[in-house]
């Protein structure tokens, strides 16, 4: 079976890295590059883990410094949720690889122009790094086969009543992305809160046997802390966000979404990062994503638990 082409946007974060997990673990993808957004954790932070993460996992997917910053913005990290440094929990040892001397930008476009097919993103951090590619190359966008992302909501927020925190770091760079033409799936807080993790998942990657199931238990018993305190709403599971990107390139056939159109708010007083999605088709605009909203958790978890049960 042919393995499909995708390049990785993250910002580990906890449930970035069982992304990366699931991405590696499952043996479908041909992962072209990890490219780090600053986001849950500063980029120094964020590209440590993500190269921490590949180093447990026995691999040496290429990885690239993103961008510091958004494009107009100060950077808000999210260590209220994933510690200070960004995946707190577990005890892993320091990466011997080293990121590459390319910037992720440049990197973005030298493989999009090489590659002979065209390459799925998937971002599941602000959009930072995604918007700068497509503002720097937009002759390149031809090459891009769709935007798999986790951010934004149709009906929730998390940093706001309406935003999201993924869009709310950046709103401009979102707004650069769902206006770019390039097809989206969007894996939002509707899909994402119903992706929950919960301590029998827990006790059941613990249960593998093997370092990255211990990881993910470690990690996921960090996680939870905020979740079970602050959201008390998910009756005690913890919201696995980032993967339903990649779950969704394996299956979506676990999923329930509809194509809407989608803009994002980037002045509003009190709607500043909200995806302001139009799932009702009140402004008979185009669709220009297809929004995520419901997930069979079963399915879901399975699917993680098979990729982590591959791996070392």
């Amino acid at each position: 079976m042919k393995k499909l082409p995708i390049l990785i946007d993250c910002d580990p974060g906890h449930d970035d890295a069982v992304m990366l997990m699931l991405a590696i673990g499952s043996g479908l993808f041909d992962i072209k590059a990890i490219t780090t957004s600053a986001g849950n954790q500063t980029q120094e932070k964020t590209l440590k883990n993500a190269l921490k993460i590949l180093h447990l996992l026995e691999t040496d997917i290429p990885v690239y410094k993103g961008c510091d910053k958004p494009l107009f913005r100060n950077l808000i990290i999210a260590d209220y949720v994933h510690g200070e440094m960004g995946m707190d929990g577990p005890s892993l040892p320091e990466p011997t690889q080293q990121p590459e001397s390319q910037s992720a930008v440049e990197a973005m476009a030298r493989i999009l122009t090489e590659s002979p097919e065209k390459i799925t993103l998937v971002p599941t951090g602000p959009l930072t790094n995604i918007a700068t590619f497509l503002l720097a190359y937009p002759h390149l966008k031809p090459k891009i086969e769709r935007i798999s992302l986790m951010g934004g909501g149709a009906f929730r927020g998390n940093m706001t009543p309406t935003a999201e925190f993924n869009i709310y770091v950046d709103p401009e760079a979102a707004a650069v992305v769902f206006s770019s033409g390039v097809p989206i799936i969007m894996c939002g807080l509707d899909v994402t809160h119903k992706a929950l993790v919960f301590q029998k998942d827990i006790d059941r990657f613990r249960a593998i046997g093997n370092k990255t199931g211990q990881v993910v238990a470690e990690l996921m018993d960090f996680f939870s802390i905020f979740y079970r305190r602050e959201r008390p709403e998910l009756n005690g599971g913890a919201a696995l966000h980032d993967p339903c990107a990649i779950a969704w390139l394996i299956d979506p056939t676990m999923f329930t979404s509809k194509s809407c159109y989608v803009a994002v708010e980037t002045t509003g007083t009190l709607t500043t990062g909200t995806t302001v999605v139009d799932f009702f088709d009140i402004m008979k605009q185009p669709a220009n994503a297809e929004v995520v909203y419901d997930v069979d958790r079963e399915r879901y978890m399975n699917l993680i638990y098979d990729a982590v049960q591959k791996l070392p």
